[in-house]
């Protein structure tokens, strides 16, 4: 079984719509959606924005369905001058870049608990995502680092410190929860993102211009995904 989350209803929505015969349950406020689209069995919800929210719904399916792999999909700002507003970015790793004990002695970033701040996405599930990514030729796609905080982020300064600081390429709010989730009960996990703005001083104006498109990109490549996964 795929599992799917998104924050908004934006970035899932298209996806619960494509399943067939659904079952629905709702957990702590997340509706579930089960059934299949293409044939396999998926699971997806809409967490709601920002980390603890995504990770509230990452534990709730893991514990309900037991998902074989689960994907955080949706948009995200871009931190790389390379990556633009459309392109899509494959997670290679997640981090959570307001995640900070460095006054501690810890590397700024670090999780207590696995320990690392870091956390790798299955290499198998990038690898099928990027396969399925061939059927989408009018889009760039691209792998990297992502990093997620409870912020929107909307200043350019800060924009480069998580670019220097992480190496991260694309910026968000949920991804790295759900990889720190599924690190914890040792389920695959990835994180797919369309870019809408560029997450500095614009992005409060680009965002609302194109994040429509950018989810619809992402979600083409979730359906791609599905179907060989």
């Amino acid at each position: 079984m795929v599992g799917i989350i998104g924050a908004m209803d934006v970035e899932v929505q298209a996806l619960k719509d494509a399943v067939l015969n659904p079952e629905r349950k709702t957990v702590s406020g997340i509706e579930f959606v089960k059934g299949t689209i293409s044939g396999k069995d998926v699971v997806i919800a809409k967490a709601g924005v920002g980390k603890v929210n995504a990770a509230v719904c990452a534990q709730t399916m893991t514990l309900l369905y037991s998902p074989d792999v689960i994907v955080n999909t949706g948009v995200a700002g871009s931190l790389s001058e390379q990556i633009s507003v459309g392109d899509i970015v494959i997670g290679t790793s997640t981090l959570q870049h307001d995640m900070d004990t460095s006054p501690l002695g810890d590397p700024v970033g670090f999780i207590s608990g696995i320990d690392k701040v870091f956390m790798d996405c299955d290499k198998e599930v990038q690898k099928k995502l990027l396969k399925a990514s061939e059927k989408l030729t009018n889009m760039k796609i691209t792998s990297g680092i992502i990093a997620s905080g409870d912020v929107f982020l909307n200043d350019g300064e800060k924009r480069e410190r998580i670019s220097s600081l992480f190496g991260a390429v694309a910026g968000e709010m949920e991804g790295a929860s759900i990889g720190q989730v599924c690190v914890i009960n040792n389920t695959p996990y990835c994180v797919v993102r369309a870019i809408s703005d560029n997450a500095d001083g614009s992005s409060h104006v680009d965002y609302p211009t194109f994040v429509k498109k950018a989810a619809e990109n992402s979600t083409k490549l979730m359906i791609e995904f599905i179907k060989i996964y």
